[in-house]
């Protein structure tokens, strides 16, 4: 989901403080340091602003009359648009159980009051800048047809997707966010230990029809935070791959697909319609094209090519 505030280069800020001193000391240092502010007195307000903008992080009170920080946090981080969203926050509570009960909430970092805004700039940088780096990796995967969702294992819950891999999950698993498809979690649970060996897990496959959906763990995006990354495949999708590739036309292509999938002649042709004597002589034409002379060698060629398209690809 894109972001509804029309936004520059500027990192987008919401503030949430129910004391105006406070959103104006920070209102003030933050527009002098470039960032496009948002203002929020209350928990409602915050979390309708939050939906709408999609800011790219929140400054948030955790003492709020009516509904506190801590809720927010708790709600924001529970959408999957606004889960992603790195929150700190400012409290003037400094004993121990209410800092750990903000990170628990789903807070990043804090700052104490009375507010530093030299401090405040300092922790937002750290944090803008790792999750630039994660929405550019987000972005870029799903670009190249790798959607990507990321997962909390502790408590099943779904903290991103990107719009391909809603589609997708819906598709496949009829699920939404913030539920994790029970199958994939099940998975990442099992295979965790693998993960953190940096031994690379087994891919999960489902199917839907002659489409097929891979999944496998990317990277660990936090402490209890797993990316996944699910790429579609196709029949249809492999065998243009192979026609553009190899100067095919659709039907070589064909063939050459299910020699790649081991199935003799008298098999593609039950399967095309065709005749064996015409499956053969497509595949003489297919030999010409690649410079191959032998069926294992054009299956070879074939495979190879498939894998750097799709490398989901189990032939």
């Amino acid at each position: 989901m894109k972001s509804l505030l029309e936004r520059g280069d500027s990192d987008v800020v919401l503030v949430v403080d129910d004391v105006p001193d406070n959103l104006s000391v920070l209102h003030d240092a933050l527009d002098e340091s470039g960032y496009t502010v948002l203002v929020a007195t209350n928990g409602e307000a915050a979390l309708q602003r939050a939906s709408q903008a999609l800011p790219d992080i929140v400054l948030l009170d955790a003492m709020m009359p009516g509904l506190d920080g801590f809720e927010v946090a708790r709600r924001l981080k529970a959408q999957a648009q606004t889960a992603h969203i790195p929150i700190i926050f400012m409290t003037g509570l400094t004993e121990t159980e209410h800092l750990v009960a903000a990170l628990d909430a789903g807070g990043v970092d804090y700052v104490t009051k009375p507010i530093k805004p030299k401090e405040v700039l300092a922790r937002m940088g750290v944090h803008l800048q790792s999750a630039r780096l994660a929405r550019q990796t987000r972005n870029a995967l799903d670009a190249f047809g790798y959607a990507s969702i990321t997962v909390r294992p502790s408590d099943g819950r779904l903290m991103w997707q990107t719009p391909l891999a809603r589609d997708l999950l819906h598709a496949y698993f009829g699920t939404s966010a913030p539920e994790t498809p029970p199958a994939i979690l099940q998975w990442l649970r099992r295979h965790l230990a693998d993960a953190e060996r940096q031994i690379e897990p087994p891919r999960l496959c489902a199917e839907n029809g002659a489409r097929r959906l891979s999944i496998r763990l990317h990277q660990q995006t936090g402490d209890d935070d797993w990316l996944i990354v699910m790429r579609e495949v196709s029949d249809a999708a492999i065998i243009e791959s192979m026609s553009l590739a190899f100067k095919l036309t659709a039907r070589e292509a064909e063939v050459l697909y299910w020699v790649v999938k081991g199935k003799i002649n008298r098999d593609i042709a039950d399967i095309l319609g065709a005749s064996p004597a015409t499956v053969k002589k497509h595949l003489e034409r297919i030999f010409a094209k690649l410079g191959v002379e032998t069926r294992t060698a054009a299956a070879g060629m074939a495979m190879n090519r498939i894998r750097q398209l799709h490398p989901q690809f189990e032939g």
